[in-house]
Order: structure tokens, then sequence, then C-alpha cells
């Protein structure tokens, strides 16, 4: 969903832009936060960066696999997998 809020931000010297601060209070964004950037077609993606599960992007995942996260109901799902072979 896209909403236009009409403010116009310019890039700095150093490439940086600032996000205003009625955005990053509505958004839950404090200083120091982490911010995931991507892109999707021509558009920069800004998004508050929380751990994911690599599979399905379920929240604070609680295992570890070679560096990636993911959430147990996945790990169930694998391990699903693995069984039927």
């Amino acid at each position: 969903m896209k909403i236009s809020t009409g403010i116009i931000r310019r890039v700095d010297e150093l490439g940086r832009i600032v996000i205003p601060k009625e955005m990053r209070k509505a958004l839950d964004i404090d200083q120091k936060d982490p911010i995931e950037i991507s892109v999707e077609g021509s558009n920069i993606i800004l998004h508050k960066y929380e751990n994911r599960c690599v599979f399905c992007g379920a929240i604070k995942p609680s295992l570890r696999y070679n560096g990636k996260l993911m959430c147990s109901k996945c790990l169930k799902e694998i391990n699903k997998i693995n069984d039927e072979k």
C-alpha cells in the first residue's frame, strides 16, 4: 500500500536522507534501529529490520542453521519432506 505524504527530502553529500520524525514515530523506529534496504523495480524500499524466518518470513525465528534463521514450523516442514524421501 502506497501512501503519499507530500514530504520531499534531498540526498546529502554522503548519500543520506532523513526520515521525518513523525514517520519514525508512527513506524516505531528509534535511533540506532537497523533499517533494511531493498529494491523493487525502480523503488527503494526501507523497513525496520526484524529477524525473520528465511522461508516464511515469520518474525523472531528461534533457530539458526548455517547463518540463516528459521522458525520451528518451517523446520518441521523440512523434516517432514526429508522423512518422505
